[in-house]
């Protein structure tokens, strides 16, 4: 059952596309309309991919609700959720969607490598990410009243999808279990796989006694609907803005033609601390990698969390 389909983007992809044709940008803020663009139709289209695969597979299904593409905001803390699932039984699904267009390394220690042609850059943990969304989905839940039957918190499952012609190369079992990363159209198997092994007789009287009605389920999807807060399409970091002609100083120290001392430089808005695709302030270590990394960052820095769209 779908309560939820993805918010509409497309105005924002006209905005990034219409500034890109503007005479009153540097080429850096060309280059950063040019790859948010890039990265944001990419994005688009891997939620659509997983979308098509979920709905697919859960829409003749009574015992769950689906929602793509939720925006919650809690305490100030954002949780953006691609997409959600709540189960009857089992609690609820958690989906991160990566649309990488180059390959994927998990090694030993949970550690993510994207790999583009000869170049390996260290990503952000997809599974990370969605335990800080849970976190913040947790409270949410306590506020308006969602809870399982047995128990004080609900039970989250966290997967990460990527499209299905990813190469993926996974460390062994015993040492990092990745089985809850994988291709989009492997989910229907894994989930009757995970179905197995819940309904096993260890877990069977747990997952009964927390048995929900269809509509106790729907009533909880929309909700979560009504606590949906969707990003402002329109709004662009700081620096995007046009930047002021600035005249040619004088040498530093040396007094400018009407007698007063030159200006200090104006900094570069690409080597602030903040986060240049949500303007949010970064750490040194995360603005020094994207530094050291130019080439792959267009010459900006981004937080953890949007470091992977690259």
């Amino acid at each position: 059952m779908q309560l939820k389909k993805a918010d509409d983007k497309s105005k924002r992809l006209e905005l990034l596309a219409e500034l890109q044709r503007s005479s009153q940008l540097t080429p850096s803020q060309i280059t950063w309309l040019k790859d948010e663009h890039q990265r944001m139709v990419k994005g688009i289209q891997g939620e659509r991919d997983a979308a098509f695969y979920l709905d697919s597979y859960f829409k003749d299904s009574a015992n769950h609700v689906v929602l793509h593409d939720l925006r919650f905001v809690v305490d100030g803390e954002v949780a953006q959720i691609d997409h959600l699932v709540i189960s009857r039984a089992a609690g609820m699904y958690l989906f991160e969607t990566k649309n990488y267009s180059g390959s994927l390394i998990i090694n030993e220690m949970g550690e993510f490598t994207a790999v583009y042609g000869r170049e390996k850059y260290g990503i952000p943990s997809p599974i990370e990410q969605s335990h800080r969304h849970e976190r913040v989905l947790s409270q949410l839940l306590k506020t308006l009243g969602i809870a399982p039957r047995l128990g004080e918190n609900m039970a989250f499952h966290h997967i990460v999808l990527l499209q299905p012609q990813a190469i993926i190369t996974r460390p062994p079992s015993k040492a990092f279990d990745s089985s809850a990363v994988m291709k989009a159209d492997q989910f229907p198997s894994w989930h009757k796989r995970f179905a197995d092994k819940e309904l096993g007789a260890i877990g069977v009287l747990k997952l009964f006694g927390n048995m929900r009605s269809p509509e106790t389920i729907r009533e909880w999807g929309e909700m979560l609907l009504r606590q949906h807060l969707p990003a402002d399409l329109l709004t662009l970091p700081d620096f995007i803005r046009p930047q002021p002609q600035i005249p040619t100083s004088p040498a530093p120290n040396q007094p400018r033609t009407d007698g007063r001392m030159p200006t200090a430089q104006i900094d570069s808005p690409s080597k602030k601390l903040i986060c240049a695709h949500c303007g949010q302030k970064i750490s040194y270590a995360e603005g020094k990698f994207c530094w050291n990394n130019e080439k792959r960052f267009g010459g900006l820095q981004y937080c953890r969390d949007h470091q992977v769209q690259f």
